[in-house]
């Protein structure tokens, strides 16, 4: 089994060496196993739940809902829990991404708006 060190598990999901330290002490990240010297040693199961955590904290999940998801999947009775938050998170980005097109789309109009003045200004200049 391949082990990484804290650096190595910090430069690989991207994320900080205090953050790492943070998600564990908050129960976010599961414990993580520790070697004989008692330093922590990341497995490619911890960062696969990394590259998750990655994923819902930049599509904006709050850290309390991390946090209750990171003790969610201390028990596998916790599926459906799991599944509910995941699926109120998928429906605020949903919601999220229907708002940025929107403005995407009043941008684009804008755009088009000014392209079209200074294709008429730069016309009106030529045949001057």
């Amino acid at each position: 089994m391949t082990t990484y060190t804290p650096a190595e598990a910090a430069a690989i999901s991207g994320f900080s060496l205090d953050t790492l330290r943070y998600y564990e002490r908050e129960g976010i990240l599961p414990p993580v196993a520790r070697t004989a010297g008692g330093h922590r040693s990341f497995t490619d199961a911890d960062l696969g739940t990394l590259g998750f955590l990655k994923c819902l904290r930049e599509t904006g999940m709050p850290i309390e809902k991390l946090r209750r998801y990171g003790e969610l999947c201390r028990d596998e009775r916790t599926v459906p829990d799991r599944v509910a938050l995941l699926e109120e998170h998928a429906d605020a980005v949903r919601s999220e991404l229907d708002a940025l097109r929107a403005q995407q789309a009043r941008l684009d109009e804008k755009l088009t708006w000014y392209r079209s003045v200074l294709e008429a200004s730069q016309a009106t200049a030529i045949s001057s």
